[in-house]
């Protein structure tokens, strides 16, 4: 009996450990270029973006066009995607890494 209230006691103890750490983050800033109306051009960023997640920009999520134009300014290699939810073509960028108009992205995830 003793043995188990043991058991039972270490993992409380664990789940409660793990339910408390903070989600990991790529620290810094994304930038990205993309289109606006009516032939302009507006600045989209991502500050301190979630690892590990998808992220559709949402300047271009529901529109034919696509941003360009990114900078990593982060932490972490960030991998772009000409797609929305992490579709199509992909680059990767590393942290400080940059492309140039050339290089269209709908979403990212960043490591």
């Amino acid at each position: 009996m003793l043995a188990r209230t043991i058991s039972v006691a270490a993992s409380c103890l664990a789940f409660a450990l793990s339910t408390c750490t903070p989600a990991q983050a790529a620290t810094g800033i994304f930038t990205y270029r993309y289109p606006t109306e009516p032939s302009g051009l507006g600045t989209g960023e991502l500050i301190n973006p979630r690892s590990g997640a998808c992220i559709n920009l949402p300047e271009v999520r529901f529109t034919e066009d696509s941003a360009h134009t990114p900078t990593n300014a982060t932490s972490s290699t960030v991998t772009v995607f000409t797609g929305i939810d992490c579709t199509g073509d992909y680059y990767s960028l590393r942290s400080g890494g940059r492309a140039s108009s050339r290089l269209l992205l709908k979403s990212a995830v960043f490591s």
